[in-house]
């Protein structure tokens, strides 16, 4: 977990927290700690004051896309070829939204695919690729995470059908299943999940010990699991193929 993950649910979970005291449970100086949460409040994850800072994030809440974008980026980038080796040149593929799928757009732009991505983030880095074909689903994108939600959202995904869906994830677990921080958002991976012939689900390490607000969908709706964690014996029982990126 990166000191700025640390700090954020730290203080999260105390509601306010001192430096010193955050210098003692990070093991950096309060001069780093005072820099770091300089950054985190112009993420608008917290409030200074003066000698700490209070959270702006509610309990059981998902960090900003700002700062998990910057987290476990070599790993996502792994996960990320993985992904991109088990999809056949030709196939139709939906991609979810979140920093790691984000990571497989990016992989996927040479590639000759039809994708669907769920995020404006992916779109993004798909335009212009010169052997997609981009299909750009309507919706409401949330601020800062900018996943497509909402009605407009559904009915784009539930009129296609595709050969496979790339689902990220908030939590997962063989026991609590898939699950996401965002009820709008959890309602677009079951659509996107139900319309697909293969599901693939994203994790980094940190992801298979969380679980989120809003249910997705048990561990048997997924046929394969890509992580950079070590095998999960839950997940493999469950009949899930975990590949370790």
């Amino acid at each position: 977990m990166s000191r700025l993950r640390q700090i954020t649910e730290a203080v999260r979970d105390a509601g306010s927290l001192g430096v010193a005291e955050l210098a003692s449970l990070t093991g950096a100086s309060e001069m780093t700690i005072r820099r770091d949460l300089e950054v985190l409040a112009a993420q608008g994850v917290l409030e200074r004051y003066r000698g700490g800072a209070r959270s702006l994030l509610l309990r059981g809440s998902e960090p900003p896309y700002a700062l998990r974008s910057e987290e476990a980026v070599e790993a996502k980038r792994r996960i990320a070829h993985v992904v991109a080796g088990l999809l056949a040149d030709g196939e139709s593929v939906v991609l979810d939204s979140g920093t790691t799928c984000v990571e497989v757009a990016r992989v996927l732009h040479a590639r000759r695919l039809t994708v669907l991505p769920l995020s404006l983030h992916a779109i993004n880095a798909l335009v212009g690729a010169p052997s997609v074909t981009l299909l750009v689903p309507g919706g409401t994108p949330r601020a800062g995470e900018l996943a497509l939600t909402g009605p407009l959202a559904l009915q784009s995904v539930q009129s296609l059908r595709f050969d496979t869906a790339v689902i990220g994830c908030c939590g997962l677990s063989a026991e609590q299943g898939l699950t996401a921080f965002d009820l709008d958002d959890a309602a677009v991976k079951r659509a996107a999940i139900a319309s697909a012939r293969r599901v693939i689900a994203v994790a980094d390490a940190s992801k298979l010990t969380r679980t989120a607000l809003a249910f997705v969908a048990p561990v048997s709706a997924l046929d394969a699991v890509v992580t950079d964690a070590d095998g999960d014996d839950g997940l493999a029982a469950a009949g899930v193929t975990v590949v370790t990126a």
